[in-house]
């Protein structure tokens, strides 16, 4: 079976897709996620290079993508030496999130449906991007590698 045009994401509270929905505008697809640059192969120093960001992507009704606000809260190290407390990475992360979602009008927590994109922001692969194999295709969210496929129901596979 083919990949859709446009990808159904089920809502799970208190998971990885918790941060998705319906405002005002159209849907939206949030999530706070670590990341390496793309082409970086872990080394010495790899904890610099590991870095937090927070991620607002926003879709019409239909599903075509709009625009992101992708914003790094620090790297893994900065984490390492204060993990707790409102001024870690992780504290900064979360309430630069919570403010991203407040500032969208009506909002609501429910499944979304998009359709493929992607965006590059310090040499970070960010979107929804169609990988096949000689088996297969299906749609993978980046950069957390959620993998969305047959039956396109909205679950996802890590």
């Amino acid at each position: 079976m083919a990949v859709p045009p446009v990808i159904p994401i089920a809502y799970e509270p208190k998971s990885r897709t918790e941060s998705i929905g319906r405002y005002a505008d159209g849907q939206f697809l949030a999530s706070i996620t670590y990341a390496f640059p793309e082409g970086y192969r872990p080394d010495d120093g790899w904890e610099q290079h590991k870095r937090l960001y927070t991620v607002l992507h926003t879709f019409d009704a239909e599903g075509r993508y709009r625009d992101s606000e992708i914003w790094c809260a620090g790297t893994w190290a900065e984490q390492q030496l204060a993990p707790d407390g409102p001024d870690s990475v992780l504290s900064r992360a979360r309430a630069h999130l919570a403010k991203l979602l407040r500032s969208l009008p009506r909002r609501s927590y429910t499944d979304i449906a998009i359709r493929p994109f992607q965006r590059t922001v310090d040499g970070v692969l960010f979107g929804l991007v169609i990988r096949e194999d000689e088996e297969e295709a299906w749609a993978e969210l980046y950069p957390e590698r959620l993998a969305f496929a047959e039956p396109w129901d909205g679950q996802y596979d890590t």
